[in-house]
């Protein structure tokens, strides 16, 4: 699983239609995850960036993965995002 969307870095390059995938997840405690997002050009490229997020984790839910993607089309960088 991973996300399609255009994003622009920090450094004002604009990647459009970049594939972000959640590379590392770890439980926090029983109800929160910590988990990485690695932002490429496309599914075979290095990554450009690498952004750590914090999310509520429901134990009895999905998959902590699936729980990490559900989670960041709810922010503003990643709305509308597009499952790839």
């Amino acid at each position: 699983m991973a996300l399609n969307k255009t994003v622009t870095t920090p450094q004002g390059f604009e990647a459009s239609g970049a594939y972000h995938r959640v590379s590392f997840v770890r439980l926090d405690g029983k109800d929160k995850i910590v988990f990485i997002v690695s932002s490429s050009k496309d599914k075979t490229s290095s990554s450009f960036e690498d952004r750590s997020f914090e999310a509520a984790y429901d134990l009895e839910g999905k998959n902590p993965i699936k729980q990490a993607y559900e989670y960041l089309k709810t922010t503003d960088q990643f709305l509308n995002a597009q499952d790839c």
